[in-house]
């Protein structure tokens, strides 16, 4: 801050102090917003994170929701589920031993878990051995834990 001092001449004395113009933040000023800003961050950020990994969960249960409606689709045309082998790419283009075939049965491609990884599908399957086992690994994307999402449990 600056101090500019400006003497009036009129027979006495008088000293006027005037402030000169400022030209920025002092730093003092850039630290205390600077603090109060990470303080905020600290508080929403972690809610943020906690509700997106929520939506992500969210969108594989829907995925898998979505694919199952296709598989059962191409079940009943072909009157059986795809192969292991087949996957999950028998939905998006035909199989070369199947006739009745009347896809695609999903549009867009086989879609990814929210978290990049492929979704599993295993037919006949180990949990739905009448039917087929689909799953994400989820979050971690390891196999096993508490995160995986499935069409079994």
């Amino acid at each position: 801050m600056q101090i500019k001092i400006k003497i009036v001449n009129s027979g006495r004395r008088n000293y006027r102090f005037q402030r000169g113009a400022q030209n920025g933040f002092t730093l003092i000023e850039l630290l205390l917003v600077l603090v109060i800003l990470t303080a905020l961050a600290a508080v929403v950020v972690p809610k943020f994170t906690r509700r997106s990994e929520q939506a992500r969960i969210t969108a594989a249960v829907t995925d898998i929701a979505n694919i199952e409606l296709a598989l059962d689709a191409f079940e009943i045309d072909t009157g059986r589920y795809p192969t292991s082998q087949e996957g999950l790419s028998a939905l998006v283009a035909q199989p070369s031993n199947t006739l009745e075939w009347k896809g695609p049965y999903i549009k867009r491609g086989i879609p990814s878990d929210p978290w990049g990884n492929l979704y599993i599908y295993r037919q006949p399957g180990q949990y739905n051995t009448l039917g087929y086992d689909l799953h994400s690994y989820g979050p971690d994307g390891q196999e096993g834990g508490d995160d995986d999402i499935d069409n079994w449990s």
